[in-house]
């Protein structure tokens, strides 16, 4: 994982670039076109990873750049993701061996530093992979298939027909509990939740957007 955030923290970008082994992805030639492809992102703003391949590092793309290391190296070298962020302030959080990147867009700032706090949702969301910001963001298929699953319980349960659809919505407020990240426990002192811990912090605080990426 590779990383460029702003000055004053508005912006980032994160980069997954993949190799097959650790030992190439310590070597000093590796870690140097990290860094390019993330400060090229972060200056070009490409629209999406194919673009970003096309973008210029001296006399030749990126994409080239990468085909040479990968004859250099002797094995596979690939962007798998590319995340270009805006907000408020944008903190980013790197999981222990860099094969885990989180970056967070905190609204509600008012000027603070909240950076500790950016990284504390940056671990609850790598540690806790929730499926959405909240229950608004999650994708109807999801929702769907959630309530699917719940019926097919309440069901064999041997439940009242009549009592199905409510104790599926039931168990659908208990996956949004679980799975969407404002209302899931905080990592760090589950008496709260993450909305109500950013609040602690510094009222309003609250995340805008999040997106985390995984290598392998």
């Amino acid at each position: 994982m590779f990383i460029r955030v702003s000055d004053d923290k508005k912006e980032a970008v994160l980069i997954a670039l993949n190799c097959e082994t650790d030992f190439v992805a310590k070597n000093e030639e590796f870690q140097g076109l990290g860094k390019l492809i993330a400060e090229t992102a972060f200056t070009a703003k490409p629209s999406d990873k194919q673009a970003l391949l096309l973008e210029k590092a001296g006399a030749v793309t990126l994409g080239e750049k990468i085909t040479e290391l990968v004859g250099k190296m002797g094995e596979k070298l690939e962007v798998t993701e590319f995340v270009h962020m805006k907000g408020e302030v944008v903190v980013p959080y790197i999981h222990s061996g860099s094969k885990l990147g989180v970056l967070v867009s905190l609204k509600g700032v008012n000027g603070k530093d909240v950076t500790e706090a950016g990284k504390d949702v940056g671990m609850q969301i790598a540690a806790m992979n929730p499926v959405a910001l909240d229950e608004k963001s999650v994708d109807q298929s999801v929702i769907e298939k959630e309530l699917e699953i719940a019926k097919a319980q309440i069901l064999a349960e041997g439940k009242p027909a009549n009592m199905i659809d409510k104790i599926a919505q039931g168990k659908l407020q208990k996956f949004y509990k679980d799975n969407t990240l404002v209302h899931q426990p905080f990592v760090k002192d589950s008496s709260k939740t993450v909305a109500q811990y950013l609040d602690s912090v510094s009222k309003g605080l609250a995340v805008a957007e999040f997106k985390r990426i995984v290598i392998g």
